[in-house]
């Protein structure tokens, strides 16, 4: 009797969203909302292409263009050298691949300390905070010079003396104090009930923390999370300071040694190439949490 009845409802359903028809002020409002549509992105457009082609022709036209021309546009240097700036590439994406992994760990731990409330804790916590405030502080350059050329010079057993390695040290002691807080701030937003609901489940703590709040936390984050890396691959060429042949110490001896400056140009391209399609994942999984957001509030 329950399947007949469920069959009958699905029936009548079936029916009636197979009567239904819009009316033709509908249609006509539907057919409004897309020609609008349609113009306002043929309007877009068409300004974009103004404004690139007016750019484009405001530099072709000033009197140092062909000087610029052939110092930072040269085809034939760029090809040259491309090869070169390639293999010092790889470098920075190491330098960035190992300093993710460590960034996010050390990351992790400083923003757990800081949120504990556990008496026991407090000098942790102290210190997690005089952390971040100090390197959140110093300019990542500085840091670099003062990682790169110090440490060394204290003579200590077992320091490290390449110097990309002296740089992912820096980059990890600077970004640390970054993703940190990003992670605490991801760790605050996750409601109480989260973790009051989970251990009235039988959760224990670390199981707690491990399956309900950390995933929640860092889906909250991951946009910034993402924007603290792409900052972190750029940074990675701050690194030529200390001597190691990545990409733009690569292009800058290529520049010096004829002053054709086009290598930096390569340079820009392999970061920009790396860069551009980390940013526009990060605006997408904005976007998705911003409609998830207005989605949960609308019910």
């Amino acid at each position: 009797m329950e399947h007949e009845t469920t069959a009958e409802l699905n029936q009548q359903a079936d029916m009636q969203d197979e009567q239904y028809r819009p009316s033709e002020r509908q249609l006509e409002r539907e057919r409004f909302r897309r020609a609008r549509k349609r113009r306002n992105s043929w309007i877009a457009t068409l300004c974009t292409l103004a404004s690139l082609v007016a750019a484009v022709a405001a530099v072709v036209a000033s009197p140092g263009w062909d000087r610029l021309h052939s110092r930072f546009l040269d085809g034939a240097e760029f090809r040259r050298t491309f090869s070169a700036v390639l293999d010092g590439f790889w470098l920075n994406v190491r330098m960035f691949l190992i300093a993710e992994v460590l960034i996010l760990v050390l990351g992790l731990l400083i923003a757990l300390v800081r949120v504990t409330r556990s008496p026991g804790l407090q000098p942790l916590r102290v210190a997690a905070t005089l952390y971040v405030d100090v390197f959140r502080g110093v300019p990542t350059l500085l840091l670099v010079f003062l990682v790169g050329f110090g440490l060394p010079a204290l003579q200590l057993q077992g320091t490290p003396s390449q110097p990309w390695v002296l740089g992912v040290i820096a980059l990890v002691l600077s970004y640390t104090a970054y993703v940190g807080e990003v992670l605490r701030a991801g760790l605050n937003s996750v409601h109480p009930a989260q973790r009051n609901a989970a251990r009235a489940l039988g959760l224990s703590e670390s199981q707690t923390l491990r399956r309900v709040i950390l995933p929640q936390a860092v889906r909250n984050v991951l946009p910034p999370l993402l924007n603290d890396f792409i900052a972190l691959q750029k940074d990675t060429a701050l690194v030529a300071v200390l001597g190691p042949l990545e990409a733009l110490r690569v292009a800058q001896i290529k520049a010096d040694y004829d002053f054709n400056y086009t290598p930096y140009l390569a340079a820009a391209v392999l970061f920009i190439a790396v860069t551009i399609p980390l940013t526009r994942y990060a605006d997408r999984l904005q976007s998705r949490g911003a409609q998830r957001t207005w989605a949960e509030a609308g019910q």
